[in-house]
């Protein structure tokens, strides 16, 4: 028997059973799958990050908050997430304070409500696919495992047929169900530490929005 070929990886993949090489099929989609959302989130909290600290510099540098607001309603896309509270929490400022029978109480609770609602937005965008990575990761390595288990007993039950058993009846099998294994690690590791990081970026990123809404609401009990 030529063992080089036989084991092989390509070779071990082909001549699965049908099952583990579902098993195989599923993992690999759900990995790349996982790839795209990481490098996906990767650009989006970079991209988020960035837009805060700018626009919380341009917030704090300037004076005139109607003159912020304008350049922010104007540019509301690449504003970033900080930039669409502060539009959110200004505007329905605004509308607040044309009603002359609302107190100074009234107008903050309902300036705030709107920011929060709006905070609750971006915040979801942020967290999109990030429930998917944490799946993949807990669920990968079960899947790969079951793929092993099922390959492992067809092996074995190859066995049942052959006279005398030796390893280079048993190998090939045991080799592919471990592959299932290997792929159920490979989908599930990067999808675990990707989605580690992401969530603290993304919560650190929670806290300073929180921060900037409180900041905003005493700069804005301070408007005459």
């Amino acid at each position: 028997m030529d063992v080089t070929q036989n084991l092989s990886f390509i070779h071990l993949i082909q001549n699965a059973s049908v099952l583990v090489q579902l098993v195989m099929g599923l993992l690999l989609l759900v990995s790349l799958m996982s790839w795209w959302f990481i490098f996906l989130k990767m650009f989006t909290v970079r991209q988020a990050v960035k837009q805060s600290e700018e626009f919380e510099e341009s917030f704090w540098n300037n004076d005139d908050l109607n003159r912020l607001y304008q350049n922010t309603s104007v540019m509301r896309g690449d504003s970033g997430s900080m930039g669409r509270i502060f539009a959110s929490g200004f505007t329905e400022f605004l509308k607040l304070k044309k009603k002359h029978d609302m107190d100074n109480n009234a107008v903050m609770d309902g300036t705030r409500r709107a920011m929060r609602a709006t905070y609750q937005r971006e915040m979801d965008i942020l967290e999109s696919h990030l429930a998917f990575l944490a799946t993949v990761g807990s669920v990968s390595p079960y899947v790969g495992l079951f793929g092993t288990v099922w390959g492992i007993m067809n092996a074995f039950r190859g066995l049942a047929n052959v006279g005398q058993a030796t390893l280079a009846h048993v190998a090939p099998g045991i080799a592919e169900a471990l592959i299932a294994t290997a792929m159920g690690l490979f989908a599930a590791i990067p999808a675990v530490v990707a989605y580690n990081r992401y969530s603290h970026d993304i919560t650190r990123l929670s806290s300073r929005f929180e921060i900037f809404m409180e900041e905003f609401s005493n700069v804005l009990q301070r408007q005459p």
